[in-house]
């Protein structure tokens, strides 16, 4: 009897199984943030490269935010990225929406059209900074039954920074971004949320205020779910160094901040988790934290570093964690999880995260040469392999 064979014999219907040999199958996991680059970008990430990564990392679904070029914002713009998606997915990508067009903030974009082939609508990048536009985009979605997912930055008060405005920025001379950029509009687009009856959804959330408003916005009936990544878990400022690969937005906060969200995520409040996935070039990622492009990789690093630094302390059970990247993502956004979709792990496997190894363009990550546990062995999508360790195979699947 094959591993794959003994595992799955207990392992069907989305639920783990595990053999005392340390090994496990899980239900592929889903991340409803990542960015794959195309169209536009193809230097920093591909459709093909992107779910290379997604499947070595476990994942059979992803949704593919909308900041490209076409931004998709209409049905010509998007048939594009559809047709990138059919030609070279290995797994479930599905598209975002823009809210505006160009993410610009100004007009909204042709919601009515794009809503039937489109997972959710979002300008992730840039915070929608109208109130009344706000409003105008809840009230239609809305109508049309489909989940804004907000980036929430309020850009007059960034002031040119690019980490938190802690400790660090202050002892290193850096320009912070404030939390109060972040929750001040979830504190608008949450009133908005239930006075409108939208399916509002929080991005990345990185500060402890932000938990809080969510956490009261549930206790009062808003339709609201979040989520929050591996990094915002398992850092904080004091964990940064002066290099591009901690340069992300929102950035890694404090340690009150890191210690709210694990409470946010252990009672509930944090729904799910999302790696917000964003490659960029080696040379964009190479001027330090002033100069760096936002953004990190994750997709292949995301479950072992979670699964050793908040399931092997006991912080958190396997199971929940696993809901997490499974249940709960495709539970909100209505993302089916197909007879055959599941990823073989070792779960007693130690390594050191080795960026130059990853199959994604991206390299820049914080967990560069973190020791950790957990390595995947094979993803099947649909029943077919689509990813497998020992000689890196991936197809696409039939």
């Amino acid at each position: 009897m094959t591993l794959d064979s003994r595992l799955l014999s207990g392992g069907q219907g989305g639920t783990i199984s595990k053999t005392k040999e340390g090994y496990a199958v899980f239900p592929g996991f889903c991340d409803v943030h990542v960015h794959f680059r195309e169209p536009g970008f193809s230097y920093k990430e591909t459709i093909l490269t992107g779910s290379r990564a997604a499947a070595r990392g476990g994942y059979t679904a992803v949704c593919a935010m909308p900041n490209l070029n076409p931004v998709p914002d209409s049905l010509t713009h998007l048939a594009e990225e559809e047709r990138l998606i059919v030609e070279a997915g290995l797994i479930d990508v599905y598209p975002y929406a823009a809210l505006t067009v160009g993410e610009k903030g100004q007009e909204a974009a042709d919601l009515e059209a794009l809503a039937p082939r489109v997972i959710a609508f979002s300008d992730d990048g840039k915070g929608v900074q109208s109130e009344s536009m706000m409003r105008s985009l809840m009230e239609r979605c809305q109508a049309l039954g489909k989940i804004i997912a907000a980036h929430c930055e309020d850009e007059s008060l960034l002031h040119g920074g690019y980490i938190h405005d802690g400790d660090y920025a202050r002892a290193h001379g850096h320009k912070g971004i404030c939390s109060e950029s972040e929750w001040g509009p979830i504190k608008r687009d949450l009133r908005l949320a239930k006075e409108t009856g939208c399916a509002y959804h929080v991005c990345h959330i990185s500060c402890k205020e932000s938990v809080a408003l969510i956490r009261e916005a549930k206790k009062n009936g808003v339709d609201v779910t979040c989520e929050t990544g591996p990094h915002y878990l398992l850092m904080d400022d004091s964990d940064l160094q002066e290099d591009g690969r901690f340069r992300m937005n929102p950035p890694i906060r404090s340690k009150a901040d890191r210690e709210a969200l694990l409470e946010g995520l252990l009672d509930g409040t944090i729904d799910m988790i999302a790696t917000d996935h964003a490659p960029h070039s080696a040379e964009e990622k190479s001027r330090g934290l002033p100069g760096s492009a936002f953004g990190i990789v994750g997709l292949e690093c995301a479950f072992p570093a979670l699964y050793t630094g908040l399931v092997r302390p006991g912080i958190l059970t396997l199971e929940r964690l696993v809901a997490l990247m499974t249940e709960a993502p495709r539970r909100r956004f209505s993302i089916p999880l197909h007879e055959g979709d599941y990823s073989v792990w070792n779960l007693d496997a130690a390594y050191e995260i080795d960026p130059s190894e990853f199959l994604s363009k991206g390299r820049a990550t914080p967990f560069s040469g973190q020791r950790v546990y957990g390595r995947c062995l094979k993803t099947a999508f649909r029943g077919k392999t689509v990813y497998q360790e020992e000689d890196q195979r991936y197809g696409k699947a039939d």
